[in-house]
């Protein structure tokens, strides 16, 4: 045998043994606990997200619809308070997360935190202008049959605000 048929059969085992590596490497990685965690709070993520705008937007024309939303954007003791509380009336508000994060996450028990900031566009009825203002909001989730719900919302304080 050659020289260079040696190179070309050492070569060929050497990348026969990456591949398989790289493949065991991969199969290791996709079913590990780490991706199943990251997986968990990409959902904890979309499902708040969802709901906290839902929960803080209100529609003047439909208040029922409105307060079925949040009711069915809630859950625990957030829901019970909703559900006491009636449909209310007030000003168009149309609500959109700008940011938000998972700040802690319990896949076991079924809990996690989130806080966001939010951008709240309030319609006056009548001609008046629109108002726009930022809010900064956290909420305790835990995972329902429908997904990730807020059990409450609270007003996290900006700055120097108290």
């Amino acid at each position: 045998m050659t020289a260079g048929r040696a190179a070309a059969r050492a070569a060929l085992v050497l990348a026969a043994l990456l591949c398989s590596f790289a493949g065991w490497t991969y199969a290791q990685t996709r079913g590990g606990e780490d991706l199943a965690h990251a997986r968990a709070r990409e959902a904890v993520l979309a499902d708040a997200t969802r709901r906290v705008a839902e929960l803080t937007s209100f529609d003047a024309d439909d208040p029922g619809a409105a307060r079925e939303s949040w009711l069915r954007a809630s859950t625990g003791a957030l829901r019970e308070e909703l559900a006491r509380a009636g449909a209310g009336t007030g000003p168009t508000a149309r609500a959109r997360v700008t940011a938000a994060a998972v700040t802690a996450l319990d896949r076991r028990a079924g809990t996690a935190e989130l806080i966001a900031t939010v951008e709240v566009e309030t319609r006056p009825e009548g001609e008046g202008a629109a108002h726009t203002e930022r809010k900064r909001l956290e909420a305790l989730l835990d995972r329902t049959g429908g997904g990730w719900k807020p059990r409450s919302l609270a007003a996290v304080p900006v700055g120097g605000e108290r």
